[in-house]
């Protein structure tokens, strides 16, 4: 194998699995080395200058940070990521003078955002310090998008959502709510130098089986009912629901159909429970709630009787597995099931649309209705206009809507400065600092946790259901917040290897307590990772190959089951290791 190439920010930033799995690539611990010191309102920043939305996504994010997390290599459980970002943002102080500063003089350029999701404010975010004149567009009567429509309050409270938002209006954005966009090309003709399109997927899927017409407005789109419960125009669920689809928008259905009066509540599902597309938590916090999960049921028709909704026939259906794991569902020849109901609410997919852009602009489409964009830059087939967020691609999550919007304000920005976009764009680049303070002292915390993942605690049954808006999730105090702090690996401060200091005394082998270091002859990859101590066929992981030694042989580390403890650079008696923690300077 290769020596591992230390030049580039590649190799020490995969190893920080948690920051590389991120879109926004939040340094995770970092900020959560600052928590566990209650440095609270550095620890919110750190994140503030990444995903924007520490409050908000300490609550709702969708996690792709903690499946990578390498804590699960120790106990099965990743760190609780998501809600240690909360903790920054619950106990911060006053971040009034940490803000960028808003220039007075402008650089005379102007750009305008449609929609003011969370895609939209992250580039409004970006740009106002650079001095651009930004002009925020959205039809609904304050910004937030799907994070104020969608998610209810019991998971995000208004408060917090108004709190963050707030902080980018605040800039001087100008705004322009309760406008609805209905001709892309007028608002081109107002001369603006750039536009970002961020208006998400809005259209909910409808299910038109038999009896759909009759059933009139007892059938909701998810979507749509959760907007109206957000902005108070729907009072009441339901006495007897049910919800379709199995993602998180069907949660939130279910979960506030709950706490707006219904009593017998369903969720039914094509799928198993376990290939359902819903968060494990969303689901677990459903169960717990009492709401009744039906699987392998697809919907046959509505029941109308005397002209009113009284229920669904299902056909019952099994999931049958190809040898490529690939999901085919299987009539059981069962008869058609019958679940009553007087309501029901269809999550079962949104979609991207924009009859507003006219055909003749120069923005082209693709087969499934989305932009044809640069995936690097989001520009689209018209020079002057971007996209990100759910209008890019199709529906994702909130994190990636933020990654998009740092995308597109640089990008904006190269165009607006009539650079190229794709070679002038900034560069990934990074440092490594020692954390040596002394023969066995480091200025991280490097002992390693063997306390299990603390559990969030949750308001009493009761009550939740009592007020749709009394948040569920309590959050984590000091002591729970740092116990859960400290089983960090701090994956970011590396394991860093000289090749000529190295004496091949083996005293690192001998103290490393997962066997991860191996003095040992090169070879091709999947040979040499056969015959190491701890042998990694299926890892993902990466190797750290040094260069050829004195005697020939090489140093290899597997990553994988590395707990960056320290013990090596501790007791070398050369400082050939050295424990180094790497910085990202991102793009």
């Amino acid at each position: 194998m290769k020596e591992t190439d230390l030049e580039s920010p590649d190799y020490f930033h995969k190893v920080v699995n948690c920051q590389y799995a991120c879109p926004a690539h939040t340094p995770v611990p970092e900020y959560i080395r600052l928590i566990a010191e209650k440095r609270y309102t550095d620890a919110y920043m750190v994140n503030w200058k990444s995903n924007v939305f520490p409050g908000i996504l300490g609550r709702v994010c969708d996690r792709p940070c903690e499946p990578a997390c390498r804590r699960a290599r120790v106990d099965e459980t990743p760190v609780a990521i998501c809600r240690l970002k909360r903790v920054a943002a619950d106990h911060k102080g006053d971040i009034s003078p940490l803000l960028p500063s808003i220039p007075t003089d402008k650089n005379g350029k102007r750009v305008a955002l449609i929609g003011a999701g969370p895609a939209s404010l992250t580039v409004a975010r970006d740009l106002m310090p650079l001095g651009y004149d930004v002009t925020l567009i959205d039809r609904d009567a304050k910004a937030g998008g799907m994070v104020r429509s969608q998610i209810p309050s019991f998971r995000l409270p208004e408060t917090v959502l108004d709190e963050e938002v707030n902080l980018i209006l605040n800039m001087g954005v100008n705004t322009r709510f309760g406008t609805e966009i209905s001709s892309l090309k007028t608002l081109l003709d107002e001369s603006f130098d750039a536009v970002f399109i961020g208006t998400g997927a809005p259209v909910g899927r409808d299910l038109d089986i038999p009896g759909r017409k009759e059933a009139g407005k007892a059938v909701e789109v998810g979507i749509n009912w959760l907007a109206g419960v957000a902005f108070e125009h729907i009072k009441q669920a339901g006495n007897k629901v049910i919800v379709l689809g199995g993602g998180n928008t069907a949660m939130d259905c279910c979960r506030t159909a709950l706490r707006m009066g219904a009593k017998d509540v369903h969720v039914v599902v094509r799928s198993s429970f376990e290939d359902m597309k819903a968060s494990p938590w969303e689901k677990d916090d459903a169960q717990a709630e009492g709401i009744n999960f039906i699987n392998h049921h697809v919907p046959k028709e509505y029941v109308i009787t005397d002209g009113k909704l009284t229920g669904m026939h299902f056909d019952v259906v099994e999931s049958v597995y190809d040898d490529a794991g690939k999901r085919r569902l299987v009539p059981t020849g069962q008869p058609p099931v019958l679940i009553e109901c007087d309501e029901v609410l269809v999550a079962i997919g949104q979609d991207a649309r924009f009859p507003w852009i006219e055909t003749d602009l120069g923005i082209e489409f693709d087969k499934w209705g989305l932009p044809v964009l640069n995936k690097e830059s989001l520009q689209s087939t018209r020079a002057d206009v971007f996209f990100g967020g759910d209008a890019a691609f199709g529906p994702e999550n909130v994190i990636t809507a933020v990654a998009h919007g740092h995308r597109a304000a640089i990008s904006m920005d190269l165009f607006c400065q009539d650079k190229d976009l794709s070679k002038e764009r900034p560069v990934e680049s990074y440092n490594l600092v020692s954390q040596k303070m002394g023969v066995h002292e480091w200025s991280y915390q490097n002992a390693v946790s063997n306390a299990d993942r603390q559990a969030v605690p949750h308001l009493d049954m009761a009550k939740a259901l009592k007020d749709r808006k009394a948040e569920v999730e309590l959050g984590f105090d000091d002591q729970l917040a740092l116990a859960e702090a400290a089983r960090c690996l701090s994956c970011d401060v590396h394991t860093v290897f000289s090749a000529p200091r190295c004496i091949e005394c083996g005293a690192c082998e001998d103290v490393c307590p997962m066997d991860c270091i191996n003095f040992t002859g090169n070879g091709d990859e999947p040979e040499l990772r056969a015959r190491l101590k701890v042998p990694a066929p299926q890892s993902t992981e990466a190797l750290y190959i040094s260069a050829p030694l004195k005697t020939g042989l090489i140093m290899a580390k597997d990553e994988d089951v590395c707990l960056h403890c320290g013990l090596c650079a501790e007791r070398c008696p050369t400082g050939a290791w050295d424990m180094q923690k790497f910085t990202l300077t991102q793009a």
